[in-house]
């Protein structure tokens, strides 16, 4: 085996892309020097400062701790090119101009270190183009490497090798982007845009023309194109605003100066509408006006025949809206063909084009079928890719249908889907993904996934529709499963929990489950992880307790009926936190609430970068109650290390008062909710495998469940103390009567109650005190009213 450690990167340019990618090398723990131009006037590195300043102030936040910014090592190209030689990776991500691009390539690369990797984040240009002038030497470490915007959320990063780069050196990268960074690398071939953005930029350029054929507006296009048929939230032409009107159209110059011989070329051509837009100044968000424009509180859409803005929020037909909810793909696509609907024939059209595009271009822009759903799954943010998409719906009668629409001229061009879409495997197999592979139009076959060692740290990689590849829902062997949770093991040595409730919710059925876990975890594993199968897919750990469960009870035999649930959902926690093997919680999303208890009596916790952690049961007019402001104690007062208790406690109590959410794995470790030594995964795709591997340390290194000990609290004087700064908010007006009093309930609980500062007490005596504020404030007419609110509306009501 031998290691590829990247120690330090260097960035290049430190405009929106540069800093935000310096910004992910150092959420990963990776030292970085963001380069740029000396600054004209004040200081010569003012123009990084002023970049790094700004990574603060972006939403969403670049930065998973806004104290990292700090870490960023700044220079520019006058006097800090020797600090490249100690750099390993070096990635350029200045504007999208190739003589720029040629200039500082001249005054870097005699400081580029002999074994270092040499890349461009360009969007679309050539990368044989851009590595002109380098010796073979160079050339043989130079790839292209294009991040999405924003790049520590976006998973997708294309790697783009010439005939010139060393194997090895994609080989090393894609392990490094993958693991470390947390990305789903895809290889592109060097040809313009390389696959997402061409296919996703013509998607859209097909779109505009479509829509303006059927005479849709841009907010029912929006619509229809976005969460509807499983997309972005923001549709079409409001992802066109959010990427800027006049990045997109540098993006569709790259093909128009480029792609002169493609049968596509006529839908190249800028749309009249965006060249004016761009023209005028209206570049989307960033100038506050492109195809939607803010007034007040209103967003008005962009009506193309007058050119003014209007009122907008007009929706997608209910008949179309019914069409697009058919589970049976092949019945919906069906549906929309067949349609007399406007609208479901603009679908059927939008969707024609993007398969007739894929067919004709496959060959030339990817090396398979698979890269390129992965490319519009990833950097587009579709659910399921295009090929999927038109295998699931029907490969061959699809395929029919598209030849019929090209022959009668239809079609966006007359060129013919090519022979292998009718002939051969594909047809054998009625589409391109198989469990053999997934089919490449160059060279003939079906082609199996990468064997890079870098994927035997996910259990389970990203499913393709298709393959009939097992998931995390279904492989391995199930101990006991039933609607809540299924209880299974791989075989091997570790049980795992998965929560099967909607968002994981936790209710009578999970509880029962993590109860039967733990006996069988103890009986025959070495530790238990609690995973679920959509964690790589943007699912909750869980969003806490189950409320709807609670209702029935409620109804029933009021308050009382409810407290013996209480009392099992804090039994249940404390049976994970003293088990006596590991419990290692694997986090990704959200874990709110009760989610946020299950978390914090694990023996560690494994989480992802992108996991949301709070206590938020104030929202709903509650106290969390089952562990977690007994865990805040616990944990206030190992900080302390019995100094003044009180300072480590406020944090605890404020974020459970104010019922903070951290934004990132990152900063909830700066809250508490994390400890320094749980592990943060980037790649949510090896979350199981490394709390697996957690698990096992844990328990080969001779775990033994905590002893059981009595905790300090600060008692009356910690609650008056905070409660005098609760009355100043009070009377201050910042908060209401009832926020008062759930703030001075926490305080109570956190501090142990009327008794003297250093008393010893029990956990079970916090959890009594929890419960007790629990079911009091239960009973409560504005809590009610807040529990309704967040059941009926999702939204917390203020009261």
């Amino acid at each position: 085996m031998t290691n590829f450690i990247v120690k330090k990167v260097a960035v290049l340019g430190a405009g929106v892309m540069g800093a935000q990618i310096a910004a992910h090398c150092i959420n990963a723990k990776i030292p970085v020097v963001l380069f740029d131009l000396p600054a004209k006037e004040g200081p010569k590195n003012g123009i990084v400062l002023r970049a790094i300043e700004n990574l603060k102030k972006l939403n969403p936040a670049p930065l998973g701790n806004k104290d990292d910014a700090a870490l960023i090592e700044v220079a520019n190209y006058e006097d800090n090119l020797d600090v490249l030689a100690g750099c390993d990776l070096i990635i350029e991500a200045i504007a999208e101009r190739m003589d720029w691009k040629h200039d500082l390539y001249k005054k870097v690369s005699p400081h580029i270190a002999p074994n270092a990797i040499f890349a461009s984040n360009t969007s679309g240009l050539s990368i044989t183009a851009l590595s002109d002038g380098f010796d073979a030497e160079l050339k043989a470490r130079f790839c292209g490497v294009h991040f999405f915007n924003p790049p520590r959320y976006m998973h997708l990063v294309e790697l783009i090798p010439t005939v010139a780069t060393r194997p090895e050196i994609i080989d090393q990268l894609e392990g490094f982007l993958t693991t470390s960074l947390g990305k789903g690398v895809v290889r592109a071939k060097d040809t313009p845009n390389f696959i997402a953005n061409r296919v996703g930029i013509f998607g859209m350029l097909a779109t505009i023309y479509e829509a303006e054929k059927f005479g849709l507006t841009v907010d029912v296009v929006d619509d229809l194109t976005g969460k509807k048929l499983g997309r972005a939230s923001s549709g079409t032409f409001r992802t066109a605003d959010v990427v800027g009107l006049d990045t997109m159209g540098h993006v569709i110059k790259t093909m128009q100066d480029n792609l002169s011989d493609d049968p596509f070329f006529a839908v190249y051509k800028t749309p009249e509408v965006l060249a004016k837009l761009v023209a005028a100044g209206a570049l989307g968000q960033k100038s506050g006006a492109g195809f939607y424009k803010k007034v007040g509180k209103d967003i008005q859409r962009l009506d193309f025949a007058t050119a003014q803005y209007v009122t907008g929020g007009a929706k997608a037909d209910d008949v179309v809206a019914r069409m697009l909810k058919e589970k049976d793909p092949v019945k919906k696509m069906k549906t929309l063909r067949e349609s007399t609907n406007v609208q479901a024939q603009f679908l059927w059209a939008i969707f024609r084009d993007a398969f007739h595009y894929i067919a004709v271009h496959g060959a030339t822009i990817a090396d398979n079928a698979r890269d390129i759903d992965f490319a519009m799954r990833w950097g587009f943010g579709w659910n399921v890719g295009p090929f999927e998409t038109w295998q699931a719906s029907g490969w061959q009668e699809v395929a029919g249908w598209v030849k019929e629409d090209i022959d009668a001229g239809k079609a966006l061009c007359n060129a013919p889907l090519p022979a292998w879409v009718f002939d051969g495997k594909v047809a054998e197999n009625a589409g391109v993904h198989t469990a053999e592979g997934s089919w490449s139009p160059a060279s003939g076959k079906f082609v199996p996934r990468s064997t890079l060692a870098v994927y035997d740290r996910q259990a389970f990689r990203a499913p393709v529709l298709g393959t009939g590849v097992a998931t995390g829902a279904n492989a391995g062997t199930t101990f006991f499963e039933d609607d809540s949770v299924r209880i299974w093991h791989q075989n091997d040595d570790v049980l795992v929990l998965s929560l099967k409730t909607k968002m994981h919710v936790i209710g009578p059925g999970v509880i029962e489950g993590m109860e039967k876990a733990i006996a069988e975890a103890e009986k025959n594993f070495k530790g238990l992880v609690i995973w679920s199968a959509d964690a790589a897919d943007g699912g909750a750990f869980s969003a806490g307790a189950d409320l709807q469960a609670m209702l029935p009870l409620f109804m029933s035999g009021g308050v009382k009926a409810i407290e013996p649930a209480i009392s099992r959902l804090q039994d249940a926690h404390q049976a994970l936190k003293y088990a006596n093997i590991p419990v290692v919680a694997a986090v990704s999303g959200l874990a709110l609430g009760g989610g946020c208890e299950l978390m914090m009596h694990a023996a560690k916790r494994v989480a992802s970068i992108e996991s949301y952690i709070g206590l938020v049961e104030v929202g709903v007019g509650l106290v969390p109650g089952g562990g977690g402001l007994k865990e805040a104690a616990v944990r206030a007062a190992a900080d302390a290390k019995g100094t003044d208790l009180l300072q480590f406690l406020k944090n605890y109590f404020t974020n459970a008062a104010t019922a903070a959410v951290s934004k990132s794995a990152l900063e909830a470790q700066k809250m508490g909710y994390l400890s320094a030594d749980d592990v943060i995964v980037f790649n949510p795709y090896e979350l199981l495998h490394v709390a697996k591997v957690e698990a096992r340390a844990m328990f080969d290194a001779g775990y033994r469940a905590p002893m059981r000990k009595l905790v300090p609290v600060t008692g009356r004087h910690g609650i008056a103390t905070i409660a005098a700064q609760l009355i100043n908010m009070r009377d201050g007006g910042f908060i209401s009567a009832h926020d008062f009093k759930l703030g001075k309930m926490i305080a109570e609980v956190v501090c142990g109650g009327d008794i003297d500062n250093g008393s010893l007490v029990s956990e079970q005596w916090l959890l009594d005190m929890e419960r007790k504020a629990f079911m009091e404030l239960l009973n409560h007419p504005k809590t009610q009213e807040r529990i309704m609110g967040m059941m009926q509306t999702g939204k917390p009501v203020r009261n």
